[in-house]
């Protein structure tokens, strides 16, 4: 009798770096979330995510953002990531190897519903409505395959007389060369393309 001796291929995993110093990308060969999961508080990874509520026990980690294959760390500023970076990288790796719960069953459906709790009060008129999907098209296709490279994410909020608002998350929350980034790269391309934009303002995920 043939003994069975498939075995899953290891785990890979290598890290980052991304445009904010305390930010790092941990990239593994495995598709870890289809979707994005921005954990920047603990209770909310407790509620909805295994690895990120093991991830925040560790002292010197700030947020987690999940997506794809791959896992962007926010460190808390008084730890040097030379200390601390091969220590994450053998935790998540052990946890894929072991075949740990990402992110609960649940999670996107439950933020979309948060979402449009949110944006309830929020109604467009008819005009507003073709430049809405004007721009949430241009994120989509131009920004957001570049800012996920970096290690975050950019979702559109919402349009208010000229005014876009984003949500910045991973990678791009609290990074020092966000403003420069939204102001020259994604507010002076919507401006080119949609004539009707007069700013973009973000907020941290």
């Amino acid at each position: 009798m043939m003994e069975n001796t498939m075995t899953k291929s290891p785990v890979m995993l290598y890290t980052e770096q991304t445009p904010n110093p305390e930010s790092l990308k941990f990239v593994t060969n495995r598709m870890l979330y289809k979707g994005t999961a921005d954990f920047r508080e603990e209770a909310l990874a407790q509620e909805w995510s295994p690895l990120g509520k093991v991830l925040f026990e560790l002292p010197y980690v700030k947020g987690v953002y999940i997506t794809n294959n791959f896992v962007t760390i926010t460190k808390e500023m008084n730890y040097e990531w030379a200390d601390i970076m091969l220590k994450i990288k053998d935790f998540i790796k052990k946890y894929v190897e072991d075949g740990g719960e990402i992110v609960k069953e649940g999670f996107a459906e439950a933020m979309a519903e948060l979402e449009a709790a949110h944006g309830a009060t929020q109604s467009y008129s008819a005009d507003e409505v073709e430049i809405v999907q004007k721009i949430k098209d241009l994120i989509d296709t131009y920004v957001k395959p570049a800012v996920e490279m970096d290690g975050g994410n950019i979702e559109f909020k919402s349009y208010n007389q000229g005014v876009v608002n984003v949500i910045l998350q991973g990678s791009c929350s609290g990074c020092p060369s966000s403003t420069v980034t939204l102001k020259a790269g994604i507010e002076g391309m919507l401006k080119r393309m949609v004539p009707e934009v007069t700013e973009v303002v973000s907020e941290m995920g």
